[in-house]
């Protein structure tokens, strides 16, 4: 019965059915009981069970005697002349149960299970691991058991011998109306041992023999088999993958034939996304783009995707009215599924396939009134995963070249007053690379306490710089087509840690570090690869990019002109956030943030912006509270923060925790920061 009242949520929801006395089976939780202290090794365990009747209410009490924890002496693996039991005595060594830990029935489960993933290893398809008896001796005294790793004997045959690979067969374009496999067999090609069944001749049989990792006359391996099938899902390409191992009759000997299944997925597609926004300094805008993708462009798995977009950011009153900015873009992709490397052919034995990427772009943003950039993008690198915890990222050749053109003489002359404005319009060709390396143990059913840790490194600059055999003690500009190129090293990490406090609470940490050197024809980082602080996935307590560098104080600050956009070459950050369920998807927080960014040279224009041996003392520190609405597929975060230590200000007096005052209006107008975000900060 369904009721919408307040009675009904509370008889329903909230409420429980009575438990009743003569549902109650004391003699089979008596034996649960006891056979659970057995299973954990008190063999002499007694257990007693009685109920106690008050008026209508009725108490079970049972009572535990657990006795001595009996041990492992000895643990004998049978051994005969059969490869079976050669196989599992070889793997001994790794056996969970050893002689002196306590004897446990779920240790004894896992080492049948780890017996029977071995064997997997080595061929034994047909094994089981029910086919395996472990036989305890109680009866040696002192408390203690002999246990006997034993093959039965009603193992059947199929389960004591080694298979190998027959014939692989690939159905690339398989579906519930296929016709039969026997059929279809007759009409595949062979290709390096593969028979594949490709009527429409949609792939080149080249991509299958670099994602499959058995060929025939290979042994039998559980990891090939697991690891073939990941390949082909996370190639992007087939909506369904299945597979299936079949004996060979016609061979006298142990052979498998293999048919692997593969449904395609939609060859081209088309996508919109539309988005609006609003700012509190009365900006409204939006942003439309689409999105266009074609699965196996070459026949070999590869991903091309071209994707354009175009925005607007207007203001109908206020200060920046007119100042309207425009932005639009054009990006393509391509994704081919192994390295291409000059001059070597290899390929990889994991569970994830390697991509090539190829990237090539062209951004424009318009700030009417002010400037116009031009932006072009181009890349090409690698991007492998170890397992499931470890990714790579590599892009020997990255460039990115900044062009403003339309720069009017408003937007000049206040840059000749404010370093910030200056930056924006710079011209700047980066010639580099970059590394990126990423360990993240917390993906899918992973733990859920654990260290995360991101690390880059960016270069740029260091070859051309020898080919055009720049020197970092000439004082001249070294140029490339006649444009200056920028020269620095730049590495940062990201560390964070996740501890599941209970149940429903999880304590979380980050630390961010960030260095860049510039050299050579740089005094600074690029503009575009400066580090910035601040605002709702940084130090909360401050707005975006209002921080820093060091104790500088920006032209402008704390009026309605400041513009923030402060960065740096050199950034240090620490977050630490308690978050805990409150009621149903709604989650409660508790946070406090720390950091700052500094310049690596000095820079008159912004004093007591250099890095320095006091930077400890140049921290900005905020604190807040804020609530999450987690609804699985989007988290909404709500944020409330207030500083608790400027570093603008003389030293001395940076600590503000004495002025906080919330039922001051002024206070509040000028120290809280609500900040409105999609995902957790970290």
């Amino acid at each position: 019965k369904k009721e919408t009242s307040l009675r009904g949520k509370l008889k329903y929801k909230t409420g429980e059915p009575p438990v009743l006395l003569s549902d109650l089976n004391l003699q089979r939780n008596q034996q649960v009981l006891l056979s659970d202290l057995q299973n954990q090794g008190f063999f002499q365990a007694t257990v007693e069970a009685d109920t106690i009747v008050k008026k209508k209410t009725a108490i079970a009490v049972y009572k535990a005697e657990t006795g001595p924890q009996y041990k492992i002496k000895d643990v004998v693996f049978e051994k005969d002349s059969s490869e079976l039991t050669y196989s599992i005595v070889q793997g001994a060594k790794a056996s969970f149960l050893k002689p002196g830990k306590a004897y446990n029935f779920e240790t004894i489960k896992a080492e049948r299970n780890r017996i029977d993933a071995s064997l997997k290893e080595k061929g034994f398809f047909y094994f089981n691991p029910d086919d395996l008896i472990i036989e305890v001796d109680s009866a040696i005294g002192a408390n203690q058991v002999n246990l006997y790793v034993k093959v039965k004997k009603s193992t059947p045959e199929q389960g004591r011998s080694i298979y190998g690979i027959n014939d692989i067969y690939i159905f690339s374009n398989y579906t519930l109306q296929s016709s039969g496999s026997d059929t279809l067999k007759k009409q595949a090609v062979n290709y390096h041992g593969y028979y594949i069944l490709d009527k429409k001749h949609l792939y080149k049989p080249k991509m299958f023999d670099r994602m499959m990792l058995f060929k025939p006359g290979d042994t039998y391996k559980r990891s090939n088999h697991n690891l073939t099938l990941n390949r082909l899902i996370t190639l992007g390409l087939f909506k369904f993958v299945k597979n299936r191992f079949e004996e060979d009759l016609a061979t006298d000997s142990a052979k498998l034939n293999t048919y692997y299944y593969l449904t395609p997925l939609p060859k081209k597609s088309l996508r919109l996304e539309l988005n609006g926004s609003t700012k509190s300094n009365n900006l409204t805008g939006s942003q439309v783009s689409v999105s266009w993708r074609n699965r196996n462009t070459f026949k070999a798995g590869e991903l091309l995707s071209i994707t354009a977009l175009g925005g607007f950011e207007v203001q109908y009153s206020g200060q920046l009215k007119g100042f309207n900015t425009y932005r639009g873009g054009l990006e393509a992709n391509l994704a081919v599924p192994r390295f291409m490397v000059p001059f070597f052919n290899f390929n990889t034995k994991g569970g994830f396939v390697p991509k090539t990427n190829f990237l090539l772009a062209y951004d424009l943003l318009n700030k009417q009134k002010l400037y116009t950039l031009n932006s072009f993008r181009a890349a090409y690198g690698y991007s492998w995963k170890e397992n499931t915890k470890i990714e790579h990222l590599l892009n020997p050749i990255s460039i990115n070249y900044v062009q403003p053109v339309n720069v009017t003489q408003v937007y000049i002359d206040s840059a000749k007053n404010n370093p910030t404005l200056q930056k924006a319009i710079d011209k700047q060709f980066i010639l580099g690379s970059a590394y990126s390396y990423t360990y993240n143990p917390l993906t899918g059913n992973g733990p859920q306490s654990g260290l995360y840790f991101n690390g880059n490194l960016d270069l740029s600059g260091n070859i051309a710089g020898l080919l055009t055999k720049a020197n970092i003690k000439k004082a001249d500009t070294v140029k490339i087509f006649h444009a200056p190129f920028s020269q620095y090293v730049k590495a940062d990490v990201d560390v964070r840690y996740y501890l599941k406090a209970s149940r429903n609470s999880v304590w979380a940490s980050r630390l961010l570090a960030g260095f860049g050197l510039p050299y050579g024809n740089s005094g600074s980082l690029p503009f575009i690869k400066q580090f910035f602080i601040g605002g709702n996935n940084s130090i909360r307590a401050f707005r975006s990019r209002s921080i820093g560098p060091g104790t500088s104080v920006p032209k402008g600050f704390g009026t309605s002109t400041f513009l923030p956009d402060q960065s740096g070459d050199i950034k240090l950050e620490m977050n630490t956030e308690y978050r805990a369920k409150l009621i149903g998807i709604v989650n409660g927080a508790v946070f406090v943030d720390a950091g700052n960014i500094w310049l690596y040279n000095k820079d008159t224009a912004q004093a007591g912006g250099q890095f320095s041996n006091q930077f400890l003392k140049e921290l900005a520190v905020g604190t807040g509270v804020g609530l999450r609405v987690d609804v699985s597929f989007l988290v909404l975060r709500l944020d409330l923060a207030f500083p608790l230590r400027k570093p603008y200000l003389p030293d001395g007096q940076r600590w503000v925790i004495d002025q906080i005052d919330f039922g001051s209006g002024s206070w509040r107008r000028q120290n809280l920061v609500f900040n409105l975000a999609i995902g957790y900060p970290f």
